[in-house]
């Protein structure tokens, strides 16, 4: 038996075990054929994802980006479900289950589609699967995978119990169990904003807004347009966004002022739903920022939310919080046996 956390996101997919994490864009392309592979690649099966899956060949993450003809992106949560959850589990499960034995997965989703899809979701992966990796160097390497066990939770919990449990599973952080805490989750196409007192989830103050950094992204590839007159596609803004400036035929152009007006805006949006639900909830102890998009909102947001802030750790990469907080609660849900 192995443990696993998975969290499959509109902007990017990951997964981790007790010994790694794994995460690349949630961006599937049709194969192509690869006329010459240069010696100087990174030809990494993580970086080059050439897989099969029911007869079915794709080219999946930074590999379709790059390499993909045609490619299919979703902030659609219908179509993720149905379209992309399959092809992108199972290509990042794969890659972490080396022995076929049974996998016990803790998954999420954002709060508002929570009750709606955790069965189908559910249902998608649990049972046996094989999948086929084509590596650069002409080899294939075959996987079969048997999840036995799903439990789901809201996406925003994963970031609580990542605080609270250690890596063994336990309860460590008790105080913050005591506590009423909000959690703030900016992902790429949703914002998730949840309550819980003393660990109970808080129903009337957990909510899904569809505000995230794609909505950033969308209005600075706008603006590119019109200076450029390039249409830029979203998952291919992160690093110029990161940078503050995109080249484009030869031209640089500064996006720097573009984002701290964006990004601004963004956080105002955001922190004003949560101000307003969490109006009367003057007794909660602390409000904790996660997400991918808190790494580049949270300074935005910090002095427009009212309470005691938890920042996303600088050294840290936020999109781990969740699928860390659910590789966790795993351990937590089925302690590792001892053998004999």
């Amino acid at each position: 038996m192995e443990v696993l956390g998975l969290d499959i996101g509109f902007g990017f997919t990951k997964a981790a075990n007790t010994r790694e994490h794994l995460m690349f864009k949630s961006l599937i392309g049709e194969a192509e054929e690869i006329q010459f592979q240069s010696d100087f690649a990174l030809n990494a099966l993580s970086e080059c994802l050439h897989v099969t899956i029911d007869d079915t060949d794709y080219f999946v993450g930074d590999y379709a980006e790059k390499q993909s003809n045609v490619r299919h992106f979703t902030l659609d949560q219908d179509k993720l479900v149905t379209d992309f959850l399959r092809i992108l589990s199972l290509t990042v499960i794969g890659l972490l289950s080396e022995k076929y034995v049974p996998l016990q997965v803790v998954s999420g989703l954002p709060v508002v589609y929570y009750r709606e899809y955790k069965e189908k979701f559910s249902k998608t992966l649990l049972g046996h699967h094989e999948i086929t990796y084509h590596k650069p160097d002409g080899f294939d390497i075959q996987r079969r995978i048997n999840i036995s066990k799903i439990r789901m939770i809201p996406q925003p919990f994963g970031s609580l119990l990542n605080h609270l449990l250690s890596d063994a599973g336990k309860i460590t952080n008790r105080d913050l169990a005591q506590q009423k805490i909000g959690v703030v989750d900016i992902g790429f196409n949703t914002t998730d904003y949840v309550l819980f007192d003393n660990m109970q989830y808080i129903n009337r103050g957990s909510k899904t807004i569809n505000t995230g950094i794609s909505d950033c992204f969308r209005q600075i590839s706008e603006k590119i347009r019109q200076k450029s007159g390039f249409g830029i596609e979203l998952y291919r803004l992160y690093k110029p966004v990161d940078n503050g400036i995109i080249k484009m035929k030869g031209q640089e152009y500064n996006l720097a002022k573009t984002k701290e007006q964006i990004f601004t805006q963004t956080a105002e949006v955001i922190a004003h739903e949560v101000n307003q639900s969490w109006a009367d909830d003057w007794d909660m102890d602390a409000i904790l920022l996660t997400g991918g998009g808190s790494m580049e909102l949270a300074r935005y947001m910090k002095p427009l939310l009212n309470g005691q802030i938890i920042m996303p750790a600088s050294d840290y990469d936020a999109r781990l919080n969740n699928v860390q907080g659910f590789l966790k609660f795993a351990k937590y849900l089925w302690p590792e046996q001892p053998s004999g």
